[in-house]
């Protein structure tokens, strides 16, 4: 039987942050994460700031083990592509300058 705190934990929300400079990165980096108070701050800040949220639980649970600057795995570029490729979408002045050039 689990104890309160196993169920505590299980419950804990997390959170990351991703950022991808096509000028300068060969892939995207973790610029932040968290869990529980610290993961609910990154979302405040990403509501406030109007960054797109993506709840998607394996790709966090990988995304929460980085270290703050790390480059993202090649197992997630596929999933951060299609992520990038929405949020492009739904914002066309989040997009990169650069491919906003190559596509028009």
């Amino acid at each position: 039987m689990k104890g309160g705190k196993d169920k505590k934990k299980e419950q804990q929300i997390l959170a990351a942050a991703i950022k991808y400079d096509s000028a300068g990165d060969n892939a995207p980096k973790v610029t932040a994460r968290g869990r529980g108070v610290i993961a609910e701050k990154i979302i405040e800040l990403a509501r406030e700031n109007n960054i797109p949220i993506k709840n998607d639980p394996e790709m966090i649970q990988i995304l929460s083990k980085l270290e703050v600057g790390a480059e993202i795995p090649v197992e997630l570029y596929r999933a951060v592509a299609e992520i990038l490729a929405y949020i492009y979408s739904l914002n066309e002045s989040l997009r990169p300058q650069n491919l906003s050039d190559s596509i028009k």
